[in-house]
């Protein structure tokens, strides 16, 4: 009969989450539990090119310090580790003494996959099980993959493993590729899968490779709660029970359950991974998923406009993740050239030469204190960057930022609206102005680009204001609301070295500027 393995891959993938960084005790806790559940395999980490040893990380130089984090009691179960062939000098690696990590698992992109697999002849050399686990299956042609499959024959590794890597995978895809291997590999030569949770299929796949019984060995990966490199992997104690039930497997769920308790669940309280929209959408375009998040932490685009965006990468910037071409795509998005200068004539009438209030949606707007700063300043306009407040009534509200602009009903607004060209639709006379005219891409932090205060700034220092009187721009400090409304989104990722590149970008925008209300920005 075929042996059917599971591999656990939380100390490795799952590390994405918190930066390998689990604590000694930790992942000698973790790999203990997993080894008392009876899990087939327990990849216990990376060997990289590092500084140093951290025995709190599970990223090592050498086989050696992974080792110190194996059990004195091993039952049933094999340990592996993964290297990358880019990241990686093989001449780190020692040879498989016959015990501790028996099997290693070797990475490249379809770039370097040819340096790959001699990456992986040195890997077998040394005596270790081999695994070659070719980043991203899906991005390949079959004509491809074939070649990739006869390189692997040559080799004869211990398995051969069908990555999803960027999650893209369906059941028909599954169904081709596996079909593929099944009939092109060495029939001795394990075949092993890897998915990731962007369209919430890991469960599914994984079980329609299993009730295939294909007349091989075979490994299906998973993780502790699905935890790995947002959004996730399969959650192995899904699995594990499914194998339990279908196929007589033995695995120890109650082990399983308490690792997740003690180490995994808390984790997830401060970093969420699993199924998100912008997750599907890279993955829907087999595209690299650090682009859904790029553009994620843009915070003023929609799902919708992700979506369009993506649609048009080209493939050759799939794999690799290129952060100037996302930025170029994300600008040209934006700035849906409009003809301007009606709209600039006005406004050059509403603010040449006056002293200009701006509202921002910071928290001390939504305080007395706040509120009473904004009552008592003596200015010849107001105007309230990216929200219309409740509490006075400003002459002009600034948008530039789809997910709040779709959410307004302009016919409710008590206040003529200016608008920036990247929104869409645009309002018939509507007063809407250039996005690129007042974005800035080339700031040294991109994300000040594209912030509505230093936009709206830019626009009142085109139009001739004289000066500037700040209110609600607050600034990001720990433990404090960043926004009055608390449904605004948050960059959790903004500190201080953010206020301080925001502070600097104020100072430079070629206006008197005071702030009325306290900020971050302003010390």
């Amino acid at each position: 009969m075929p042996d059917i393995k599971l591999l656990d891959c939380t100390l490795r993938d799952g590390g994405y989450v918190n930066s390998w960084n689990w604590g000694f005790a930790a992942a000698k806790d973790i790999i203990a539990s997993l080894t008392r559940a009876g899990t087939d395999i327990v990849e216990v980490g990376f060997l990289r090119n590092v500084d140093g040893y951290n025995p709190d990380v599970t990223v090592c130089n050498t086989i050696e310090e992974l080792n110190r984090l194996l059990p004195a009691h091993t039952g049933s179960t094999m340990y592996s580790g993964m290297a990358m062939r880019s990241n990686y000098d093989i001449a780190k690696l020692s040879p498989y003494e016959g015990h501790g990590i028996e099997m290693l698992r070797i990475t490249a992109h379809d770039y370097d996959i040819r340096e790959g697999m001699d990456f992986a002849r040195e890997v077998k050399a040394r005596g270790y099980k081999l695994s070659i686990n070719p980043i991203n299956i899906m991005g390949y042609a079959d004509k491809d993959l074939l070649w990739i499959l006869d390189q692997v024959n040559e080799i004869h590794p211990y398995q051969f493993s069908i990555v999803d890597t960027f999650g893209s995978m369906r059941r028909r895809d599954l169904e081709r590729i596996v079909s593929l291997v099944d009939h092109n590999l060495a029939p001795d030569i394990r075949v092993g899968l890897h998915l990731h949770e962007n369209m919430a299929l890991s469960f599914c796949l994984a079980q329609e490779f299993l009730d295939k019984h294909l007349g091989r060995d075979t490994t299906v990966d998973g993780s502790l709660m699905g935890m790995g490199r947002i959004p996730g992997n399969l959650p192995i104690e899904l699995i594990a029970d499914y194998m339990n039930e279908t196929l007589g497997c033995h695995y120890d769920i109650d082990e399983m359950m308490d690792a997740i308790q003690d180490h995994i669940a808390p984790l997830k309280g401060e970093t969420a991974w699993g199924y998100t929209p912008a997750y599907f959408l890279s993955a829907r375009y087999n595209l690299h998923r650090d682009y859904a998040e790029h553009y994620l932490d843009k915070g003023d685009l929609t799902n919708r406009d992700i979506n369009h965006i993506l649609a048009g990468f080209d493939r050759s910037k799939a794999t690799a993740y290129d952060k100037d071409y996302a930025d170029r795509l994300y600008r040209e998005y934006q700035n849906r050239a409009i003809d301007d200068t009606a709209a600039l004539d006005t406004l050059r009438t509403a603010f040449g030469g006056k002293t200009v209030l701006v509202l921002a949606p910071g928290a001390s707007l939504a305080e007395e204190a706040g509120r009473s700063a904004v009552a008592a300043a003596k200015a010849d306009c107001i105007v309230s960057a990216n929200f219309c407040p409740e509490f006075c009534q400003p002459d002009y509200a600034f948008f530039t930022n789809s997910k709040r602009f779709e959410k307004l009903d302009l016919a409710a607004l008590p206040c003529p609206v200016v608008l920036t060209s990247n929104l869409r639709p645009l309002p018939q006379g509507a007063l809407a102005v250039n996005y690129d005219r007042l974005a800035a891409p080339d700031v040294q932090n991109a994300s000040l680009g594209s912030n509505s205060v230093l936009m709206l700034l830019r626009l009142l220092r085109l139009c001739g204001a004289k000066a500037v009187l700040l209110a609600g721009a607050d600034g990001y400090k720990p433990g404090t609301p960043a926004y009055a409304d608390s449904l605004l989104h948050a960059h959790t990722g903004r500190g201080a070295a953010f206020n301080t590149a925001m502070a600097g970008a104020i100072k430079a925008c070629g206006l008197d500027v005071t702030f009325i209300t306290p900020s971050e920005y302003a010390k």
